[in-house]
């Protein structure tokens, strides 16, 4: 359904956030990439057969503060599915042998890629770490046999994602709304999470 125009009111315990959907159609062109900070501590590595559990963890240290639930609520075997598909790629960043970074490459529609999930939890902010992991994805989605390669970020989102995604050589091409329940209400996050979204 089309939203009018003007203001539509959201109802309690539930959120609302804009989606911009972005793609890139080709790799970026050499010379316009930008270059991994130098002097890294951290490592990076693929996982290949990812345990739930450990995905969960890692996902919910991510995205708690942004509100990230979309794997948090889904059914573990669903998740399963998705996570041993050999056309689903994780990969981690570790620091000091801790797991602090997450990448998610899916393939499953052919000649297409989504960057399904990029982010560090707080400990490797400001770093650049998000520029390493980026340029990960970058390299290794268009290793791939594909034409397209997409990520979409939502406003409850670290506020540099949008921009980040942008410098990346992404290009917008779609706005969506997306209500849903607030996941602090449901349990799925704790009530002190994403302090820059108030609960109504």
């Amino acid at each position: 359904m089309l939203l009018p125009d003007g203001y539509s009111d959201v109802p309690a315990g539930k959120i609302a956030s804009v989606v911009t959907c972005l793609e890139m159609r080709a790799p970026p062109a050499p010379g316009t990439e930008r270059a991994d900070r130098t002097g890294a501590r951290w490592q990076f590595r693929r996982v290949p057969h990812p345990d739930s559990s450990w995905y969960r963890d890692l996902f919910a240290r991510v995205g708690t503060e942004w509100l990230w639930f979309s794997r948090i609520v889904m059914p573990m075997s669903e998740l399963d599915a998705i996570l041993s598909n050999p056309a689903v790629e994780v990969y981690a960043l570790s620091i000091a042998g801790r797991d602090e970074g997450l990448l998610e490459l899916d393939f499953r529609e052919p000649g297409t890629c989504e960057l399904a999930f990029l982010g560090l939890t707080p400990a490797v902010h400001g770093h650049g770490a998000g520029r390493f992991l980026m340029n990960r994805a970058l390299e290794l989605a268009w290793s791939h046999p594909i034409s397209r390669l997409w990520v979409h970020t939502c406003t409850l989102d670290h506020p540099a994602a949008l921009p980040f995604y942008l410098r990346s050589g992404f290009r917008a091409y779609a706005r969506r709304v997306e209500v849903e329940d607030d996941p602090r209400l449901t349990g799925l996050a704790p009530p002190s999470a994403a302090t820059h979204v108030p609960v109504v």
